[in-house]
């Protein structure tokens, strides 16, 4: 596989539903600054080159007809003083132009042409050079030459109005990450509430506070998380009475056959009997762990803790070794703790004949018991489908090979009630290994 095809395609338009609203947020608060500032722009422009051609009319009109009148020589001392920023008045035939004259600099040719056109015959060039450049050419009443030099701009932009451009730009992103922020904080409040909905967790409830439609939404999550947990703790009372309920029947069936005389069909029958209590007993059993656990959590010791229940194994006479140390202790729920183990230690002596339990803790100090065996292993398109409750790999409806199937599923959810994760994977070399983490 070449690495073009591993590498991810570029996708332009985010994924998140917050990025989205905020880049379309603020493109449209941008288009409309834009256009404001546009509109606002163009209106100065057009005020601005009114009134410099307004000026211009009367100050070429003025300007011409003083030094029209001073004698030739005050003319030099005059000049200087009737400058201005676009344009200024030169002694003389000016320079050789062009006659195309466009845009602004046409706009005052022909406003300087207006002004003095009817005492003095006006022609108006264009300067080839840099810039545009225009020189409007007279002749006074005794001969003289005069030239207006003129060079056709508008008023500058002021120097503050970059930073302030860019302040509003500031401006814009923050109110629009903070707009969706607003707008999206209640979805990843519901989001993550959803994530962590456990009845049998006490979890603080979703805040109900807000606008309208965001408190609905809170209010009705909350409904229906307390419905749930009506709904599983039903289930869980509904087993429990099936459970008391069946037991006298049973306990009732074995006293009977207990005094029946001896045959092959007594012993079928308590065989059967006895299946029948003890498929009650895990039924009721994953019930509970999976929705009834009300165990205090306590502080316990863990090397100690696994090496009373593997000495109690091992005065059993069961193959269970024990190896590592982890010098740590922990708050959780110890029966749990301990009749998760016991399913796989279980588990392990029913398949592989031993049980290997080994035990570590890694730098950031969390705890890992892993149960080995050498038994048949699992397949791996197996390995979580045997979590679930009722699924056994033996394919045969015989309970004394294939089990109840609810042992690992039972294991699974006393491990998420104990907030510890369980894992299963085969051994290099045939077994397998489960892990359970904790912190």
């Amino acid at each position: 596989m070449t690495a073009l095809s591993t590498a991810r395609p570029f996708r332009p338009w985010p994924t998140t539903l917050g990025s989205r609203l905020f880049l379309i947020f603020l493109a449209g608060l941008i288009i409309a600054n834009g256009l404001s500032f546009s509109v606002l722009f163009f209106e100065r422009y057009v005020m601005v080159e009114a009134m410099l051609l307004t000026n211009l009319d009367k100050d070429v009109t003025t300007a011409v007809a003083l030094l029209d009148r001073l004698p030739a020589s005050e003319r030099p001392d005059w000049v200087g003083q009737l400058d201005r920023r676009t344009y200024r008045y030169v002694l003389g035939p000016g320079l050789p132009g062009v006659p195309d004259v466009t845009g602004l600099g046409a706009e005052m040719a022909d406003t300087i042409t207006k002004a003095v056109g009817d005492r003095f015959a006006v022609t108006v060039q264009s300067i080839p050079g840099a810039g545009q450049r225009l020189q409007a050419h007279l002749t006074l009443s005794d001969g003289a030459p005069l030239t207006i030099d003129i060079y056709p701009t508008t008023m500058p932009l002021a120097k503050w109005l970059p930073y302030v451009l860019f302040a509003q730009l500031i401006l814009l992103i923050l109110c629009s990450w903070f707009a969706v922020r607003l707008a999206i904080r209640p979805l990843v409040n519901l989001a993550d509430a959803a994530n962590a909905l456990d009845p049998n967790k006490s979890v603080a409830r979703l805040d109900e506070s807000g606008p309208r439609e965001v408190a609905y939404a809170a209010i009705a999550f909350n409904a229906m998380r307390d419905r749930i947990a009506r709904y599983l703790q039903e289930r869980v009372q509904i087993l429990a009475a099936i459970s008391h309920d069946l037991q006298t029947p049973i306990t009732r069936m074995k006293l009977r056959a207990e005094f029946a005389e001896e045959s092959a069909e007594k012993e079928k029958l308590l065989k059967d009997l006895t299946e029948i209590e003890r498929l009650v007993h895990e039924g009721v059993a994953y019930a509970r762990s999976a929705h009834g656990n009300t165990e205090k959590p306590s502080r316990i010791d863990v090397d100690s803790f696994m090496e009373s229940l593997v000495y109690d194994y091992q005065d059993m006479g069961k193959a269970v070794e024990l190896s590592g140390k982890t010098g740590a202790a922990v708050v959780t729920r110890a029966h749990a703790l301990r009749r998760i183990l016991t399913n796989l230690i279980d588990n392990a002596l029913k398949f592989g004949g031993t049980a290997e339990v080994r035990m570590e803790k890694d730098a950031k100090g969390a705890i890992a018991i892993e149960v080995l065996d050498r038994g048949p292993g699992i397949p791996a398109e197996h390995l979580e489908s045997v979590l679930q409750p009722f699924f056994r790999v033996e394919n045969s409806r015989n309970r004394e090979t294939g089990g109840t199937g609810l042992g690992l599923a039972i294991a699974l959810e006393l491990s998420r009630a104990i907030g510890a994760t369980l894992k299963l994977s085969n051994r290099t070399g045939g077994g397998l290994s489960a892990q359970i983490s904790m912190s």
